[in-house]
């Protein structure tokens, strides 16, 4: 299930991004998808893939990952998201649902750390200690 107001268009400089094209409530479920789960091994293979900086740390100990189906690998991160992302790991699904009023035109995005409101950075802002 795709909330039928989000489109994919140009996110720069992030490349593509997931918008909406009406006004959406908060607490709205904006996206069920199903997801390809997968073992530590195959993260290792995927890891030197541009198929890296789509995939999710899978289960309760993140002893796996997983791809999620549908609009899910296109949202891009904000440390102050408008929605937030829940896994299913018994029915191995993902949601996406707003945590805040959007207004139309504007772009959805999720917090990369699981919770909406974490502020670290991400693997791709932290700087190299060198």
């Amino acid at each position: 299930m795709i909330h039928h107001a989000l489109y994919i268009q140009a996110s720069p400089p992030r490349g593509r991004g997931v918008f909406t094209n009406e006004a959406i409530p908060e607490h709205t479920m904006l996206e069920i998808a199903p997801v390809i789960v997968m073992s530590q091994a195959d993260r290792l293979h995927l890891d030197q893939t541009r198929l890296h900086d789509y995939i999710f740390e899978w289960g309760p100990d993140q002893s796996q990952c997983c791809m999620a189906l549908g609009q899910i690998p296109i949202y891009n991160h904000s440390s102050a998201s408008n929605a937030e992302y829940f896994m299913d790991y018994e029915q191995e699904l993902m949601f996406i649902k707003s945590v805040r009023p959007i207004q139309a035109g504007e772009e959805i995005t999720i917090n990369y750390n699981g919770d909406w409101n974490d502020t670290k950075p991400v693997w791709f802002d932290q700087q190299d200690p060198a």
